[in-house]
């Protein structure tokens, strides 16, 4: 069993999506670096995945969209 991770994780300038498995409450989140490029992104997982845009990540923060 590993050791959990003890240190924040520090998110890239960007846009984020979160996938999801249908029912599931945990998922990975997918970056990129435009609007556009995450919008093909979102219909690229949505037949997959319960997709979720998360927002605009700037110095670590997530921008409220």
């Amino acid at each position: 069993m590993a050791r959990p991770v003890t240190r924040e994780v520090k998110l890239k300038n960007g846009f984020y999506i979160e996938l999801r498995r249908r029912g599931e409450n945990k998922g990975i989140k997918i970056w990129r670096e435009t609007y556009d490029q995450i919008q093909s992104a979102i219909k690229r997982y949505d037949n997959m995945y319960d997709v979720h845009y998360v927002g605009e990540v700037k110095d670590g923060k997530i921008l409220k969209s």
